[in-house]
């Protein structure tokens, strides 16, 4: 009996070491993804990006045209807090411009109320936008730009209405409203 339970024993002490070392490791991949995460800067517009697009301006060229939130929001990626777009609850007939550079993306016709704070529309007009893989914030969602300037606009969703079943949250400070 006494060989059995000391071989016992040993197996229990390698089944420990391996799960200790497991776990180790586990921590150690952990850490270096999350540090290498968080040291990324935010994304930002470069002079180099911007010439995939018509219109191309400096970092510098963008601050002076474009309200500090506007540049923050279509040049640097942000977001604006949900439910402070005057654009959210704007209903009347008329088109959504980039406010980057004019260009017409969305109408009143494709907009809804999808109860999340930003403005939401099922369809852009084509052609008007462009859209790219965005992996922050530990999920990968569907970006979208303005097809003319590259400026961040928001994202997609497929969680929308009929007949896209798409939801283009958009950021209402990276739109401007005009009414037909």
């Amino acid at each position: 009996m006494a060989d059995i339970s000391e071989s016992t024993g040993e197996v229990g002490n390698r089944v420990m070491k391996r799960r200790y070392l497991l776990e180790a490791g586990a921590v150690m991949f952990g850490t270096v993804w999350l540090s290498n995460y968080l040291r990324r800067k935010p994304k930002v517009m470069t002079a180099a990006k911007n010439n995939e697009f018509e219109i191309a301006k400096t970092e510098e060229e963008w601050r002076t045209t474009l309200t500090p939130e506007q540049f923050r929001v279509l040049r640097q990626h942000g977001t604006e807090r949900a439910g402070t777009s005057p654009l959210d609850k704007q209903y009347a007939a008329g088109e959504y411009l980039c406010a980057g550079c004019d260009l017409p993306l969305f109408t009143s016709d494709t907009k809804f109320n999808s109860g999340t704070g930003w403005p939401s529309f099922y369809a852009p007009i084509e052609g008007a936008i462009a859209t790219t893989i965005d992996k922050s914030f530990f999920m990968t969602r569907v970006e979208v730009h303005c097809s003319r300037c590259g400026g961040h606009l928001g994202h997609v969703f497929n969680d929308g209405p009929k007949p896209t079943g798409k939801r283009y949250c958009m950021n209402g400070v990276s739109l401007k409203f005009v009414a037909s």
